[in-house]
């Protein structure tokens, strides 16, 4: 059996982020029902945090079978914080694709472009059912490759009336604003301080930032936020007072990302979770108790997504023929 090999750029000519949007929220209800089956990721640190091997990077591996599209498959995806100082992206990722049914690899795919769309795409397909209105007011911290997928998966499913952006790197905002005006229906502002982004329905944290500075007090009734670094972004007041948290995968957001600090300090549980976004997608759960509700919403990244994606490509590849074949056996 030969496995085939997709590229970054062969991913991008075969699907989109109306694909990307589409197959995340089958998923979402896959994993809601109960039919999608993926196991907490496990982190390799390579000096991101701890102090060796000194390369301020790590790698995750991710696996996932999501029964809808009957297909497996496992990530392995890190970042590297000193990349950019020679050419390099920060992400470095790889998704292999398995016949559940013999463990035959089916593909290797590029995983760089598919984790950013899928990112995107997650917090989307939450603001679906968190703010069921098609008008939404938008507040952005981070200019990267992820804040302009966060705009273009939001783009899919909202008409974008404001968009704040923030970044430490006045440059890099402006950059992102030349690029997404014209995905974005409404004004799209670069602003000088933190705080102007909270003037918004929902704000998207896509940051390496340590720092908690997200302030509680910005939050007001109704908002929604996504901590979606790899760090806390917001104190810790705004997930102690949230009216609601809701979580793409619970063992994953107890123990990294927003959620950590707070776990291992015994302040919240899994008791603290309201919900799954899958079990709201499925209709298990209602979105909101009242309008006013302020939600944490945190989609940290499942392995389903990936493999969600990488096998949307490759079938349309193997139906167009791209991609090239290795005989591994």
């Amino acid at each position: 059996m030969e496995t085939l090999l997709l590229s970054q750029k062969q991913v991008e000519q075969l699907v989109t982020m109306t694909d990307v949007v589409e197959v995340v929220e089958k998923t979402f209800k896959g994993m809601g029902e109960g039919t999608v089956v993926n196991p907490t990721k496990v982190g390799l640190d390579l000096g991101e945090v701890a102090p060796w091997p000194p390369y301020k990077g790590f790698m995750n591996a991710m696996p996932a079978y999501v029964g809808w599209q009957d297909s497996a498959g496992i990530k392995w995806a890190g970042g590297f914080l000193d990349n950019y100082k020679i050419g390099l992206p920060y992400i470095s990722s790889l998704i292999m694709l398995i016949d559940p049914k013999n463990g035959q690899f089916r593909a290797v795919v590029d995983g760089a472009l598919i984790t950013n769309l899928r990112t995107g795409a997650q917090s989307a397909v939450a603001l679906k059912y968190l703010h069921p209105e098609k008008r939404l007011r938008l507040g952005l911290f981070g200019a990267g490759a992820q804040g302009r997928t966060q705009t273009r998966a939001a783009a899919e499913l909202f008409d974008i009336q404001s968009l704040k952006v923030y970044d430490i790197r006045r440059e890099a905002a402006e950059a992102f604003a030349r690029e997404m005006r014209p995905v974005v229906k409404g004004t799209l502002t670069v602003v000088d301080s933190p705080e102007q982004v909270a003037d918004a329905e929902a704000i998207i944290c896509v940051t390496q930032s340590k720092d908690k500075f997200v302030k509680e007090s910005w939050l007001k009734p109704g908002m929604i936020l996504f901590p979606m670094g790899s760090y806390q972004e917001c104190e810790d007041a705004c997930i102690l007072k949230a009216d609601k948290i809701v979580v793409d995968h619970i063992g994953q957001c107890l123990h990294r990302g927003a959620l950590k600090e707070l776990t291992e300090a015994g302040k919240i549980s899994e008791r603290s979770i309201y919900s799954t976004i899958g079990e709201i997608v499925a209709g298990k759960k209602p979105a909101r108790s009242a309008a006013s509700d302020r939600i944490l919403c945190i989609p940290i990244g499942t392995g389903a997504m990936d493999i969600t994606v990488a096998t949307l490509a490759y079938q349309r590849a193997l139906e167009k023929g791209l991609g090239g074949r290795f005989a591994f056996v």
